[in-house]
């Protein structure tokens, strides 16, 4: 990291407690000069290092040969596995890389052998592409989805009914999104976590959200399996996630459906065994510059400290609703006690594309939300579409405010041509 690293700052501090330090990392961001990024839970804006490690590897692939490139780097390649363990809290066999947390996600879904009149228990907010897998499990193999109802005070999944479903129906799987990408709620993965295992249940975590925004220990939460993305809040590079997996799901022999020779090794004409780590949910062919720049995104994050940006990044977001909620025109979405940094908000007068395009007209990057992302949340808020906006560490407080300012021009102009 440029200008400045935790080693040189007084004990207990971090880059995020000074304004030199928020100046540093600004400055190590080459996006911060151009745009006010708001979308961070979207792709967050790459660091300098990033870039560094991924174009001198493609260098080097340019150079000297691609197979030839990944042995020479062979280290820092070992570095993915070792650097994702450290920000779950678990070990570098318990890693698999993916093109995506959703390729992750269908890789796991596959390991487990679903049969006519299992079930899966899950939530009324789990993400959109998770969704639509459980449905095309159900249209494959006849398994019975059941959502677990919302807590009556808005704070996510009712834990207690969840588990009542648990114990009644015994589901194959339990499943469940950290935080959903429609809205700022945090949902309550550990307290789900604590029952699962009281009751020997499969778990699986979509973390896609929360890696790299909130400190992650994937033994704390409980989870058998644990998906999430690498150009997120992690801002590595996009076609890029991860898997983890428990040494009870590798111990009782769970395997994706198609194993390749990497997670494999064909032992007799007939036989095969799959490998004894996580690395039977990976393929043989890596995107190895992209690995590579996930391995140093996730080591800055890590620099920079999971605690302190767990503090700033929703302390952010909570000081751009406070801003918001006193716009007219402006209804906010989020719900939870204490929610992540994804404000949602719905803007009277407006169209969501030409909202969007006013936003970025003003170098603000924002997205949008539609109710095909969340049939069920969307559904109880009457709402057909909103608009995100997820501020990260970098981001500063003026911005937040500029931001407002913008919001507030534009609800204006949406009021007035009415």
């Amino acid at each position: 990291m440029r200008q400045q690293s935790n080693a040189s700052l007084p004990a207990g501090e971090s880059l995020l407690d000074t304004a030199s330090g928020i100046a540093a990392l600004r400055a190590d961001t080459p996006g911060c000069e151009s745009v006010v990024h708001f979308n961070n839970a979207g792709c967050g804006l790459v660091a300098r290092p990033v870039l560094a490690a991924m174009t001198d590897h493609l260098r080097l692939e340019a150079e000297i040969g691609g197979y030839e490139a990944s042995a020479a780097r062979e280290v820092q390649v070992r570095d993915f596995y070792a650097s994702i363990a450290d920000l779950l809290g678990t070990g570098p066999d318990n890693i698999a890389f993916a093109g995506s947390a959703t390729h992750a996600y269908t890789k796991a879904l596959s390991a487990i052998d679903f049969r006519a009149g299992d079930v899966i228990l899950t939530t009324r907010n789990d993400f959109i592409s998770n969704q639509i897998a459980f449905l095309a499990v159900r249209k494959r193999f006849g398994v019975e989805i059941v959502h677990a109802p919302d807590h009556p005070d808005g704070s996510g999944v009712d834990v207690d009914a969840m588990a009542a479903l648990m114990r009644s129906r015994r589901p194959r799987l339990v499943a469940a999104t950290h935080v959903p990408t429609n809205s700022g709620l945090v949902q309550p993965v550990g307290e789900i976590g604590r029952h699962c295992r009281e009751l020997g249940l499969l778990y699986l975590v979509d973390a896609c959200q929360s890696v790299g925004q909130y400190a992650i220990d994937v033994d704390e939460i409980g989870c058998d399996l644990l998906t999430a993305t690498c150009r997120k809040f992690l801002r590595g590079p996009r076609g890029s996630g991860f898997l983890y997996v428990s040494d009870r799901v590798l111990r009782e022999g769970y395997e994706p459906l198609f194993i390749d020779m990497y997670g494999a090794r064909w032992v007799e004409p007939d036989t095969y065994r799959p490998v004894d780590s996580a690395a039977r949910f990976e393929e043989w062919e890596f995107p190895y510059a992209t690995l590579l720049g996930c391995a140093t995104a996730v080591r800055y994050a890590l620099r920079v400290g999971l605690e302190p940006i767990s503090r700033r990044t929703p302390a952010l977001a909570a000081r751009l609703r406070d801003r918001l909620a006193d716009i007219p025109g402006i209804r906010l979405l989020d719900r939870g006690p204490a929610p992540a940094a994804l404000v949602t908000f719905e803007v009277e007068g407006w169209q969501p594309q030409p909202f969007k395009t006013a936003l970025d007209a003003r170098g603000v990057n924002s997205a949008l939300s539609f109710r095909e992302f969340a049939q069920y949340d969307f559904g109880d808020k009457d709402v057909d579409w909103c608009l995100r906006l997820s501020p990260h560490y970098y981001n500063t407080e003026d911005e937040v405010d500029t931001v407002a300012a913008a919001v507030a021009e534009l609800a204006e102009h949406g009021r007035r041509t009415r």
